[in-house]
């Protein structure tokens, strides 16, 4: 059985947690979350969903302290989080230790590598997950659809196998890329339809692929992430990509996407990684992206004046780590 850590376990990383840990690994939480840290080390971690149900003892901390070389470190924090998280798992590290970046947006995998080394580091991408956070210590999951991977730079082919071989026994369906851009662009295409609007209209996914206006919204960003993909030369293998957004959407439809939970608990989000890529991108190759433009000025007004709001009111929740814990994300 392999040691595994997960830096960042909030309602995706409990996810994986729970089942690496339910398949015999031994397997270390790390969270800024006091409660869901003390909820999993005394009571154990709860995970309910398309899975099933189970509660399984488990190693849960604040920190990566006293934790040891580990055989997979899964870094499965916020895409603003990335640095300071790669940076607590040089500890975790031994020569053999394949580290695991899954987030969502582009650039974590370019902040991680200077850290802790691009022939260690693997490319994760999970989808259709609709994950969240019940209560402490207790995480739910609607689906588990996509688990891919692909090595950054460097990472020799056994070691990956290896750590997708772990993921595998504990249930996860994994496909492993040589092309990781296709791999993460097949994601954020979905990523970039659903984030933005949800965040922007406070509905699931499923109401935004019912309600014509909104659907106008995330069907026009998908097709400037769509235009962009095209003009960087990258390749995606899923037929018409807006009907692949759709069938992916349709099967989570409860679903609300992490960038609107993460706005409703007074977080930060993470625009700036999904639908702020596009226009970023988009630029130098001479595309227009209105629709993404707006969106992100939309949101980036609304966090400004939430996160002024819950730095003045002690009525208001805090954005940053507190005994509140996380409500949970769409994956």
């Amino acid at each position: 059985m392999a040691k595994i850590a997960i830096v960042g376990c909030g309602a995706m990383g409990s996810v994986y947690a729970a089942l690496m840990a339910e398949a015999g690994h031994e397997v270390h939480a790390v969270t800024l979350w006091p409660d869901h840290a003390e909820a999993m080390a005394t009571k154990g971690l709860r995970c309910e969903g398309a899975s099933g149900d189970r509660t399984v003892p488990i190693h849960a901390s604040m920190t990566t302290d006293g934790i040891g070389p580990c055989d997979l470190v899964i870094i499965a924090t916020k895409a603003f989080d990335v640095e300071a998280a790669a940076r607590s798992c040089l500890p975790l590290l031994d020569r053999e230790t394949v580290v695991q970046t899954i987030q969502n947006g582009l650039g974590s995998p370019e902040i991680a590598a200077p850290i802790l080394g691009a022939d260690r580091l693997a490319v994760g991408v999970v989808g259709g997950f609709g994950a969240s956070i019940r209560a402490p210590g207790h995480t739910h999951h609607n689906g588990m659809e996509m688990v891919r991977f692909g090595a950054f730079s460097g990472l020799p082919k056994q070691l990956l196998q290896a750590s997708a071989k772990i993921w595998e026994s504990a249930g996860f369906k994994v496909a492993l890329f040589d092309d990781i851009k296709q791999m993460v662009w097949e994601k954020l295409i979905m990523n970039v339809a659903f984030s933005g609007t949800s965040c922007t209209t406070g509905l699931t996914v499923g109401e935004i692929l019912g309600d014509a206006d909104a659907w106008t919204v995330a069907r026009g960003c998908a097709e400037e992430a769509i235009a962009v993909a095209k003009a960087s030369n990258v390749r995606l293998n899923v037929g018409d990509p807006i009907e692949h957004i759709r069938k992916l959407g349709n099967k989570i439809p409860d679903a609300r996407p992490s960038m609107l939970l993460d706005y409703n608990a007074g977080r930060r989000c993470e625009v700036e990684a999904i639908n702020g890529a596009i226009p970023r991108l988009g630029k130098p190759l001479g595309l227009a992206t209105p629709v993404n433009d707006t969106v992100v000025a939309i949101i980036r007004s609304r966090e400004r004046r939430m996160l002024a709001g819950s730095a003045n009111s002690p009525d208001l929740p805090s954005s940053k780590p507190s005994s509140k814990t996380p409500a949970g994300e769409a994956a």
